[in-house]
């Protein structure tokens, strides 16, 4: 039997979330776990760029977080189901930034994003993932968004941040730090 990816049930700029609820494909809600879904698709690039197994298998993890994360933007009205996202899942990444950050040189001021192509990448990965955040905050103004799932994208952008600067420190590429001075 043939499955059709597609339903025609979206022509009109309307969506369902996981409620069954039909909203508009510009809400603010979609806007949120769209973005997400947009930074695990940036990550899944980054896991192209990246050999080391253990950042592979926690980048992987990673994503499968962000899917749970959608998941749960996308089933609003839902206060009375824990939130899978919780203190130890937000420590875990914590400690994950801690160890990324072992045997980087104290910071020496601002880095321009760059460097190999897996710090590039990794570097998207952050500005996006600060966007996710921005938006979530927008939806949190006007709807209960989990504080938990807040305080995990808040964290993944730092432990972007910090693989960023890892990864160039693995390939041996020296990052550039921001100048001030130069106004081009």
């Amino acid at each position: 039997m043939k499955s059709n990816i597609y339903t025609r049930k979206g022509d009109s700029g309307m969506t369902s979330l996981a409620t069954g609820e039909r909203v508009r494909k510009d809400s603010l809600r979609l806007e949120c776990y769209g973005t997400i879904d947009e930074l695990n698709s940036h990550l899944g690039l980054l896991l192209a760029e990246v050999e080391e197994e253990a950042v592979r298998q926690r980048l992987v993890g990673i994503q499968n977080t962000l899917f749970v994360i959608g998941a749960v933007l996308a089933s609003p009205g839902r206060n009375d189901t824990p939130c899978p996202i919780t203190g130890n899942t937000i420590e875990r990444l914590e400690h994950d930034i801690d160890a990324t950050a072992e045997g980087l040189p104290a910071w020496r001021g601002f880095t321009l994003p760059g460097g190999c192509r897996a710090a590039a990448q990794a570097h998207v990965c952050r500005t996006v993932c600060r966007r996710a955040e921005r938006r979530m905050l927008a939806l949190q103004a006007v709807e209960d968004v989990q504080p938990q799932l807040l305080a995990y994208i808040n964290r993944l952008s730092d432990y972007l941040y910090t693989l960023a600067c890892n990864l160039n420190r693995i390939s041996g590429t020296e990052e550039i730090l921001w100048d001030k001075t130069i106004v081009v």
